[in-house]
């Protein structure tokens, strides 16, 4: 422990202000859920990132990247290691030329740059106006609605890789998919430090007017309230909320964690929620749904932490709920 606590003793006296302690990780995160982290670093531009990277690469201790939070649920126990807190959000717009581009650092908000986008008649990004997250977990997790996705818009992607060094990287050197790349898959070797998508010239009312009917579809069709976004990603040829729902579990409940009445792929805190509610509701969806179709869902969301399952166990005879045991991963799922 002792040797442990000097580690972490490392980042403090490097960094100083900029490294917390002990800090609660919920504040930062959409669902409002999470422990504590052993060291919150935060960094405010893609030196500082590169800077933190390096670093604890070097001292050999483990981290991750936390932008917007809206794709992740911390558990109550929090996540071992240090946390770096991205909040490296500069954002400069190319218009020169035929064909406009967008460099952005990887913790700016994506749904706010495509507003501003389209406030100078830039078409390309209408379709992310509702995401919360970065420009870093867009990237990492090819981020997409609407039929539209972050591969199809990215130009480049510059990258910090631990064994390569800092590149630039085109979608398909990451190979992005759906609601994945390599960077997901592969995930403490390397960091986004920046991003430059391809835009196109557009009247500005005719952009803003696609943008808002993106908007509005997304206010019609998602629950607002504390949520990670989209729990599980759509199977192929089905969608997710449409077997949950067809399940019957929209409005199930555990604790404070609810999967929403008004989209059955969202789940909800409704206040008082912990990471260990959210974790059982989920396992619950994926349970019943291989039990009733055959069909196991896979997380778009990204779980960081310790999950036990003697707790979600503990959880659902608190919840009088039917008593669960592990099902094996269903033959054409594997």
């Amino acid at each position: 422990m002792c040797a442990e606590h000097d580690r972490y003793q490392q980042v403090l006296d490097f960094f100083g202000p900029r490294a917390q302690r002990h800090a609660p990780l919920a504040a930062y995160t959409s669902a409002r859920v999470g422990g504590l982290a052993d060291v919150l670093l935060t960094v405010r531009d893609p030196r500082e990132l590169a800077l933190a990277a390096r670093h604890l690469w070097a001292w050999n201790l483990p981290f991750w990247v936390l932008g917007g939070g809206s794709n992740v649920l911390i558990a109550d126990q929090g996540a071992r290691g240090v946390v770096v807190l991205n909040r490296a959000r500069q954002a400069t717009f190319h218009t020169a030329g035929e064909t406009p581009t967008l460099w952005a650092a990887s913790g700016a908000n994506l749904g706010s740059l495509a507003r501003r986008a389209a406030q100078q008649g830039l078409a390309g990004l209408e379709w992310a106006v509702g995401i919360p997250g970065t420009v870093g977990g867009a990237v990492v997790g090819n981020a997409g609605a609407h039929g539209r996705d972050t591969a199809a818009a990215l130009q480049l992607a510059e990258i910090l890789h631990k064994e390569e060094g800092r590149r630039r990287y085109t979608p398909q050197d990451l190979g992005m998919a759906y609601r994945t790349s390599r960077l997901k898959t592969r995930p403490h070797q390397a960091v986004v430090l920046s991003a430059t998508f391809r835009l196109q010239k557009d009247k500005p009312q005719d952009v803003q007017a696609r943008l808002e009917a993106f908007n509005e579809q997304r206010k019609r069709t998602q629950p607002p309230g504390a949520s990670m976004g989209s729990m599980f990603k759509n199977p192929p040829g089905d969608y997710a909320g449409r077997l949950i729902e067809a399940a019957g579990l929209k409005g199930a409940t555990v604790g404070d964690a609810e999967i929403s009445t008004v989209h059955a792929n969202f789940f909800l805190n409704k206040g008082q929620a912990t990471a260990q509610h959210i974790w059982a509701l989920m396992y619950l969806a994926r349970t019943t749904v291989a039990q009733k179709f055959g069909v196991w869902l896979e997380p778009e969301i990204q779980l960081l932490g310790a999950w036990p399952p003697e707790a979600v166990y503990a959880l659902y005879e608190e919840e009088n709920l039917p008593p669960i045991t592990p099902l094996p991963r269903p033959k054409e799922a594997a």
